[in-house]
């Protein structure tokens, strides 16, 4: 959907004009910012859709950004960021980020998935119109407030843990194969990455499962997918 704002922080200005370049093309309103404090201040005035935040920035990094992001918004965030270890990825997918891409990328890449996020944001969105729950023994699972309770105490889960958690509750006591959890979450092809999915699968498990090394709700199924079962 065109006239979608999206803000990027970045400190480096041939990659935030690149970008800009692409998103302005697909009709995207951009604004962008090399630190956090004007980067706040955007998200009051213009309050973007979607945030593009480097990680490696002078000053307040992007870890810390998203930290206070998170704080009061909800809206996706993707990382962008030169460090390619699978630490610094966890790192940042664990603190409230939505997606991960590292640095050299393909302008065209990095769109599509900006258009995958927003896409699933207004699909989001229009769920809240139709009410329904799902409920498990000691998990209540409302996809109208996109609340979870936990034996009536209200779990913390960021966007895309539940996004993860409705798909596979929606499909109890079914395989779920790794590439349609994918694509219906990210709303693109994993491309063979699936390191993003196994770190929000992980943190999901940590907030949702007594034991997360032997979980009651989601299970891996080796070589396919995941499957939620349902505790009797």
């Amino acid at each position: 959907m065109s006239g979608e704002k999206i803000l990027i922080v970045d400190d480096e200005p041939e990659i935030v004009e690149l970008i800009r370049l692409y998103l302005v093309r697909e009709g995207y309103e951009v604004w962008s910012t090399d630190n956090g404090p004007q980067a706040f201040e955007y998200m009051e005035q213009f309050a973007p859709d979607l945030v593009i935040l480097d990680i490696l920035l002078p000053g307040m990094d992007g870890i810390e950004i998203c930290r206070q992001l998170r704080k009061s918004y909800s809206i996706p965030i993707l990382f962008i960021s030169c460090k390619t270890e699978d630490m610094d990825i966890i790192l940042g997918l664990s603190i409230g980020g939505d997606d991960y891409v590292t640095k050299p990328f393909s302008p065209g890449q990095l769109v599509a998935r900006v258009k995958a996020h927003l896409r699933r944001k207004q699909q989001s969105e229009q769920q809240k119109e139709e009410l329904r729950q799902l409920t498990f023994p000691g998990l209540d699972i409302d996809l109208l407030t996109r609340n979870v309770w936990m034996g009536g105490s209200l779990v913390p889960l960021s966007s895309k843990e539940f996004d993860l958690l409705a798909l596979l509750a929606k499909k109890p006591n079914r395989v779920v194969p790794i590439q349609h959890l994918y694509k219906e979450a990210w709303g693109v092809d994993s491309n063979g990455d699936t390191r993003t999915l196994l770190v929000h699968i992980s943190n999901l498990r940590k907030k949702i499962e007594k034991d997360p090394a032997e979980p009651a709700y989601i299970h891996t199924v080796r070589g396919v997918g995941y499957k939620f079962n349902s505790p009797l």
